[in-house]
């Protein structure tokens, strides 16, 4: 479940070595499960090896190898000479005892399936002359690739193609993901992902100590909130939803149901007077109270059982709804904000985040979208335009004090401590108005329970994607919360859970 970074997969690397196992026998079995993946690809046929002048290459030359070996027919197109090559990339091409062909895209010929063995995840820099137009022949000869390590041309961090990069149809990598493999537009060129085994002892994860997971249920399994069989409703926790006018009334019933299907034991829309009835009528086991102004929604907040709200979603974007946060904030309760909320802040966002500090550690959790973000954190994005998606999140969320969600098919989840999730479940029906509101409401309904702030809002994120899974095509936002029992039974049984 963890999720290394170029620096710290050469780290896992340096220290696998320090510790006695030898660079070349990282580099065979790199190699002979590059293989492996290729025969389960295509089962005859000859089989192209495009190898750079590094350590993929490397790779590349011992999958060649022990492919030939194997009694398939394999050929390979180095980058540069032979001769020039050094260090493990030398060793594994001195295994290969055929000749190698030019590096021209004229060299490909008609192979049954190509092994990408260019460049790996370490490149930081355009691609250009004859690497370009390599590339370009491969991607353009549709022939099935797999890549070694990740597609070459995309950079392994921030998961961004340096100029052009290679469509693999699979990815085969080495003991841990990279970034690159789970955001997009990276995850989109590298197919299916496989991760092998290479020899790398778990054990350096101690020192490295990654802070990028892969957002699946082993990373926050033990956060898991399972009723107790002595359990109420109280015990449960209280969301406080906050509704709009009588025009805007749906996003703010979507979140709340939301977070009743996530698990809170009650929840209650705060609806203005003139939208009370509409919002009665639309709602059976969600509770409704007449909440017109601050002063009332303070009123509501008295009560300690109400340890939750999510403000934001059909708020409408103003004073009221900003009065609203900062109640909500002094109050010291868990807090969602998403939407309108966060819109509302938009011409003086430190405001927010002043008042996110001084709340003493409450549980804040922002949830906006590509298109809500530059509004809170323009010189985020605007700043450092070459910034990754986990790097602009985490920047973010140190930066206002709260767990920022930025939602996507590759939605990041970062804390104000560095840790960070990326979820890679997201199926693309879930584009939807109003999915984003159910999301609100399932990390608030989570929040109720007691989960941790971070913990609930990656919980949030891939049941919101497992939910709309479960849904299929055809996806609208009133589904989600409707699918979450099945979600949760899938939970139940992977977790090993009675019900």
């Amino acid at each position: 479940m963890e999720v290394l970074t170029t620096a710290e997969m050469e780290r896992a690397d340096r220290l696998t070595i320090a510790e006695g196992t030898p660079g070349f026998s990282l580099m065979m079995s790199a190699g002979q499960a590059v293989a492996e993946a290729a025969m389960d690809l295509v089962e005859e046929g000859p089989i192209l090896v495009v190898a750079g002048r590094g350590n993929n290459g490397g790779d590349g030359f011992v999958a060649a190898a022990e492919l030939a070996a194997r009694g398939r027919e394999v050929s390979v197109i180095l980058l540069c000479e032979r001769d020039s090559l050094r260090g493990d990339a030398a060793l594994a091409a001195r295994g290969w005892k055929y000749p190698v062909l030019p590096f021209n895209p004229q060299a490909i010929g008609k192979p049954a399936l190509i092994i990408d063995a260019l460049f790996g995840a370490g490149l930081n820099r355009p691609v250009k002359g004859e690497p370009y137009e390599m590339i370009e022949a491969v991607n353009a000869h549709g022939t099935p690739v797999l890549a070694v390590d990740l597609p070459s041309g995309i950079n392994g961090t921030s998961g961004v193609p340096m100029g052009i990069a290679i469509r693999a149809t699979e990815t085969v990598t080495f003991f841990r993901r990279k970034p690159a493999h789970l955001l997009l537009p990276g995850r989109m060129y590298c197919g299916r992902v496989r991760v092998a085994d290479i020899g790398i002892d778990p054990k350096v994860l101690e020192e490295i100590r990654p802070a990028t997971f892969e957002n699946v249920p082993s990373t926050w399994q033990r956060a898991f909130p399972v009723p107790k069989i002595d359990g109420h409703k109280y015990s449960r926790g209280h969301v406080l939803a906050v509704s709009g006018d009588l025009a805007a009334t749906g996003a703010s019933r979507l979140a709340a149901r939301g977070a009743l299907r996530a698990g809170a034991g009650l929840v209650t829309l705060a609806s203005p007077s003139d939208a009370l009835v509409v919002n009665a009528v639309a709602l059976t086991a969600v509770m409704v109270r007449a909440v017109d102004n601050a002063i009332q929604f303070a009123d509501l907040l008295n009560d300690r059982r109400m340890n939750t709200s999510v403000i934001g979603p059909g708020a409408g974007v103003g004073p009221r709804t900003r009065d609203f946060v900062h109640t909500a904030l002094a109050a010291k309760r868990n807090l969602v904000l998403d939407a309108d909320a966060l819109t509302s802040f938009a011409d003086a966002p430190e405001r927010l985040f002043e008042a996110i500090k001084a709340s003493d550690g409450a549980p804040v959790v922002l949830t906006p979208h590509e298109g809500e973000f530059p509004r809170l954190f323009s010189d985020i994005s605007n700043k450092h335009p070459g910034r990754s998606k986990l790097e602009r999140v985490r920047a973010a969320a140190e930066r206002s004090g709260a767990v920022v969600l930025l939602k996507g098919p590759d939605t990041v989840v970062a804390a104000p401590d560095g840790r960070a999730t990326i979820a890679s479940n997201a199926p693309p029906w879930l584009a939807t108005a109003g999915a984003g509101d159910v999301l609100s409401g399932i990390i608030a309904g989570l929040l109720a329970q007691g989960v941790p702030a971070f913990e609930g809002a990656s919980m949030g994120a891939w049941m919101h994607g497992e939910a709309a899974v479960e849904a299929g095509p055809g996806l609208i936002a009133e589904d989600l919360p409707e699918t979450l029992p099945a979600v949760f039974r899938r939970l139940y049984d992977g977790l090993g859970i009675e019900y």
